[in-house]
């Protein structure tokens, strides 16, 4: 038998909501997924015994993400959180040290599928198998993706920016950083 999460909701919830500076629906449900995911891959200690064997996939950047990090510890400065902005309330939890993973993600609803009035439900409230799909998944995962110090680092012969960990692309017999070679950026030069 696996061991439960070493935290019960109301506790979990009190730390999430401290992190985040207050409770909404993202709160709730990242809370909740938390605890399923850690519960699943059998780590019970994630910011102290266990700290070196958890890392999760977040596939939003919204308040989900910071309840997640509130319980796990995890974040992406320590390599132990990766953040896929997808707009899905998901996230994957991955046992380091066993291999084993799954990914707690809700089920799909339109807004106006709340109570009467389309009032959201109180998610705290809500049965786990009707509120989330939870599946076992495989993550593979690269030398260079893992937490710890850069495995190795470049010069875009483009731009000149550093390049850690393998994210360069050759292209025409150089080494350049992604947004080179798609010739695009998030922000546009002033």
């Amino acid at each position: 038998m696996e061991k439960k999460y070493y935290q019960d909701y109301e506790t979990c919830i009190a730390e999430a909501k401290a992190f985040h500076g207050g409770v909404c629906a993202g709160i709730v449900l990242g809370t909740r997924m938390t605890m399923i995911g850690l519960e699943r891959i059998g780590i019970t200690d994630p910011k102290n015994a266990d700290k070196k064997k958890l890392m999760v996939f977040v596939e939003i950047d919204r308040c989900c993400a910071d309840a997640i990090t509130a319980l796990t510890g995890c974040r992406p400065g320590k390599r132990t959180m990766k953040v896929y902005d997808y707009g899905k309330m998901a996230a994957t939890f991955l046992n380091l040290e066993t291999g084993k993973s799954v990914r707690v993600s809700t089920k799909g609803r339109r807004k106006d599928q709340g109570k009467e009035g389309g009032e959201m439900p109180d998610f705290s409230k809500v049965p786990e198998e009707d509120l989330f799909i939870v599946k076992d998944v495989k993550v593979s995962l690269k030398p260079e993706d893992m937490p710890g110090r850069p495995l190795r680092r470049v010069v875009c012969a483009s731009c000149g920016e550093g390049i850690m960990d393998a994210r360069d692309v050759e292209e025409n017999g150089e080494t350049i950083c992604r947004p080179c070679s798609q010739k695009k950026n998030y922000y546009a030069m002033a």
